[in-house]
């Protein structure tokens, strides 16, 4: 909105209400940072997306001051430096989150164990090939290539290629995210009850869960922060073949 000819008043007011978003998102993002710690943080697929959700955001979080100052914005207005930023937040964000959750609960809803190495992997070429696309966005952005065109000037071709592979990397690590997932339907191990050691209480359902979650109340044990990691007995009730000792 600002290079669409506002009065000055009108664009300071709403470069001023775009950086009070910086506020709730400043908080939520420090919220989960305090909630890893001293914390029981196992870096297995699950938490490995949501640390790259956490990092992935901030960055888009960050990087949109420059698209609510007034003097930063009317050069950066219209580039691909929006793509990047909106991509941090939407995709980094939601899709990052989104993934981390669909392995957390997979388990659970399915009732198979997926291979964690080929999942790790997959992580891996997700996180590198989006930070290859789409900072590289950031600085085509900054030199002035504009979104939304079929066509762009020859000193933007090297940077235009080096995004095009690091979408090709996002989209193998993509894919073979979503290839383990049918696999672990196909012909993976069945999946204990509380595969990652939680010790809350929708882990003592069935796997899969039964309709209405619970063949019977279940029984709470714990205080409402008496949160470690789940006891022996909790860990493999119903699958004492899976007992470590």
């Amino acid at each position: 909105m600002f290079p669409a000819g506002m009065s000055e008043f009108s664009t300071m007011l709403f470069s001023a209400l775009t950086l009070l978003v910086v506020i709730p998102s400043g908080v939520t993002i420090f919220n989960w940072i305090a909630t890893l710690y001293k914390g029981e943080v196992s870096l297995r697929p699950p938490m490995l997306y949501a640390l790259s959700f956490i990092f992935l955001f901030a960055i888009g979080g960050l990087s949109g001051l420059f698209l609510g100052t007034l003097s930063t914005s009317i050069h950066l207005h219209g580039t691909y430096f929006v793509v990047a930023q909106f991509h941090y937040v939407v995709m980094g964000g939601t899709a990052m989150a989104f993934i981390g959750g669909l392995l957390y609960w997979w388990p659970k809803m399915v009732g198979k164990l997926y291979d964690e190495r080929k999942a790790t992997v997959g992580w891996l070429l997700v996180f590198i090939g989006f930070n290859v696309t789409f900072l590289t966005q950031f600085v085509l952005g900054s030199r002035g290539m504009p979104r939304r065109s079929y066509d762009y000037l020859p000193q933007f071709e090297t940077l235009h290629q080096v995004s095009t592979i690091g979408s090709w990397i996002l989209g193998l690590g993509v894919f073979i995210t979503g290839y383990l997932l049918i696999e672990s339907i196909a012909s993976g191990k069945a999946a204990p009850p509380n595969p990652w050691g939680s010790a809350s209480l929708e882990w003592q359902t069935a796997t899969p869960p039964v309709l209405a979650n619970f063949t019977k109340a279940p029984i709470v044990t714990r205080g409402t922060h008496d949160y470690p990691l789940a006891t022996d007995g909790e860990l493999y009730d119903g699958f004492p073949e899976d007992r470590k000792e």
